[in-house]
């Protein structure tokens, strides 16, 4: 089994309590339905500083789970259901590399 690190791009959580509340029960299904292959389901991040040694480029991730599956292909079809998706988002499947 490979963990791989999913990070989130695009909008974020809704501005409207209802629809914030919506997004936060979809997830929560999903959750659900993904089951153990989800190993932390993360949280929203921000940025706070960025350290560099002179090259610029923002890469804004909104956020992040950590998914362990047998194979890239699993991943994907796990994530293909995924409510960030459906809400414009794109997620961006990243294997960790066990050193």
């Amino acid at each position: 089994m490979s963990k791989f690190l999913i990070t989130y791009h695009g909008p974020g959580m809704p501005d409207d309590p209802a629809l914030a509340a919506q997004a936060k029960a979809a997830f929560g299904k999903w959750l659900g339905e993904a089951g153990k292959a989800v190993v932390d389901p993360g949280a929203p991040v921000r940025t706070v500083a960025k350290v560099t040694n002179g090259s610029s480029g923002e890469f804004a991730i909104g956020g992040y789970t950590v998914i362990e599956a047998a194979s890239r292909d699993e991943v994907i079809r796990l994530l293909k259901t995924h409510p960030f998706v459906a809400r414009g988002g794109m997620l961006q499947v990243n294997e960790v590399i066990a050193v």
